[in-house]
């Protein structure tokens, strides 16, 4: 199969060989189809990807060694679905086939023959409907990548891959619609949704069928997708992923002239402030309930489509963040409970964490969740101690499940949370917020205070323990209270005296102080679990409360 190009979207073309006069002829899907056979399913558009193409990753594929989620398989001719895979994260995303774009880089021959042959072999091996392959998020992401790299895989195959294809593809997508129906709340059932919208326009279906797809689709988006924007889970990464798929879909509903989805359009518009709010001065997405680094490639490949312009909005206010900013400072601050349920399960315990940038420097963040580590890690990111707030007795402000039978979702521990926001008289920036995660079993309510000043200069904090009924302790809690600011990894720490600590940010091209005059800030060894490349050391300061209350400030030096 071939793709010929002329308006609009890409037209399929298959090769048929005459068995008569032995000799090729290129004819379109619809046609080619026909004289098949009747087949209950045919493609007729390939959808767009937007992610990043990496022509390294097609060459490395082309011999036979998968770079994918920080390992690298060496097969040689082998498929790599009959090895031994080294990680499930690793496996997820072979069976997801999400690596098919970059095999458009290649743009040959030879290196579409070799991902067919790969995808051949799934398709023998994976029939069963169980196993890693098929569970929500990978099956969706794998119908949706088949459709948009159809053209690659399909150049000049044969008769008998192409049937086994579509036969495969329509066994997935049916498999798909039962899924959605009892998958687990969260952005895995969304993708779900999208996956069948797409694939009900991208292949011959009737109307019916088409406009069920679009209304699931619509429900779904209207129970995910907040009135700011933002998504249920809190995740700031989760709307990024989300427009990679919403966007192509928008485009395949306009350019075959079927009626879009009421709700597409005004979800894609809400969702691209929300994107921007979580941007640090240096473009980077925070760090917040999940998130992990984000590729600034890809980041942009979305970003080019917003037409919403105009400053990030100061709040999210259904999503239950704030965004402090003055000049090319930045802070961002998680002032929400975790949400209910299932989509939860990749909630963090971060209440009143925040993180802070000035210009090109990313300077207090949290550690982030891993692109690639196993759920050992992921389960240690959640915790309190792995944000940038205060942590009583070691424990985290709400409490996650370890139970198997309801799987790691949030049991416990931040209901309420408080915030207040005003303007100081110098012009500065201030934020108060208040939460009860720690009113089980201390008795504790948590309080903080944040306030940037005009030129982006100074920020001061104050963190502060109240009991159960709001009112001032006496003294701090016996088991201890740490308040932990987790510095990124490119900005370097050094002990000026007991109470000042310098960083130096980018070889000393920005220097900050932290410092707090009745405490004594200490550096100890950190872990940022967000790094591109993986799990990286770095450092965090740690402040001890000897005292209910206790104030800290960074001040740009300079």
């Amino acid at each position: 199969m071939a793709q010929r190009q002329g308006q609009g979207l890409p037209v399929l073309y298959v090769r048929e060989t005459s068995r008569r006069w032995r000799k090729h002829a290129w004819l379109p899907v619809r046609v080619a189809i026909s004289r098949f056979g009747r087949r209950q399913v045919r493609l007729l558009v390939a959808p767009t990807d937007l992610r990043v193409v990496d022509p390294y990753v097609a060459s490395e594929i082309f011999e036979g060694r998968f770079p994918l989620a920080g390992r690298l398989l060496d097969c040689g001719r082998a498929s790599p679905f009959t090895v031994e895979l080294p990680s499930q994260v690793f496996a997820a995303k072979l069976h997801s086939f999400s690596w098919l774009r970059h095999i458009r880089a290649s743009k040959t021959a030879e290196a579409s023959a070799h991902a067919r042959a790969i995808l051949d072999s799934w398709i023998k091996l994976n029939g069963k409907r169980s196993g890693i392959g098929w569970q929500p998020a990978v099956l969706a992401q794998r119908i949706i990548a088949w459709l948009s790299h159809s053209p690659v895989v399909l150049q000049d195959c044969e008769t008998g891959f192409y049937r086994r294809f579509l036969k495969s593809l329509g066994r997935q997508v049916a498999y798909a619609g039962l899924l959605a129906d009892i998958a687990p709340d969260g952005a895995d059932r969304l993708k779900l949704r999208i996956a069948l919208a797409m694939a009900s326009i991208a292949m011959t279906a009737s109307t019916r069928r088409i406009r069920k797809a679009a209304q699931n689709l619509d429900l779904e988006l209207e129970r995910q997708v907040l009135a700011d924007g933002g998504h249920v889970s809190r995740n700031p990464q989760a709307a990024l992923d989300i427009l990679f798929d919403l966007l192509p879909l928008r485009q395949t509903y306009v350019n075959l002239g079927h009626d879009v989805p009421v709700k597409l359009i005004s979800t894609i518009d809400r969702m691209f402030p929300a994107i921007r709010f979580f941007r640090h001065s240096n473009g980077d997405l925070a760090l917040f309930n999940g998130a992990t680094a984000t590729l600034a490639n890809d980041l942009m490949s979305v970003l080019r489509y917003d037409e919403s312009g105009g400053q990030p909005f100061r709040a999210l206010p259904h999503s239950h963040y704030q965004r402090l900013a003055a000049e090319t400072a930045v802070v961002l601050v998680d002032t929400g409970a975790p949400p209910p349920g299932d989509i939860s399960r990749s909630a963090h315990a971060g209440c009143l964490s925040f993180e802070f940038s000035s210009g090109r420097h990313r300077l207090v963040v949290n550690s982030g969740a891993p692109r690639f580590a196993g759920d050992r890690y992921r389960q240690m990111a959640r915790a309190t101690a792995a944000h940038s707030t205060l942590v009583i007795g070691d424990q985290s402000s709400s409490r996650i499940s370890a139970s198997r039978y309801l799987g790691p979702i949030v049991t416990g521990g931040v209901s309420s949370v408080d915030v207040m926001r005003r303007a100081g008289d110098d012009g500065s920036d201030h934020l108060t917020a208040r939460h009860d995660g720690y009113r089980r079993g201390f008795d504790i309510l948590h309080e903080r205070d944040l306030r940037l000043n005009a030129t982006g200069t100074k920020l001061v904090g104050h963190d502060r323990l109240l009991s159960g009924k709001g009112e001032p302790l006496s003294e701090p809690p016996k088991s201890g209270a740490i308040v932990r600011f987790h510095i990124h990894p490119s900005v370097r720490l050094i002990q000026e005296d007991e109470h000042n600590i310098r960083l130096s940010a980018n070889g000393g091209s920005e220097t900050w102080i932290f410092s707090s005059p009745t405490g004594y800030p200490v550096i100890a060894e950190d872990v940022f679990f967000a790094g591109l490349s993986g799990i990286q050391t770095s450092e965090q300061i740690e402040l001890s409360m000897d005292t209910p209350e206790i104030w800290w400030f960074f001040s740009k030096q300079g």
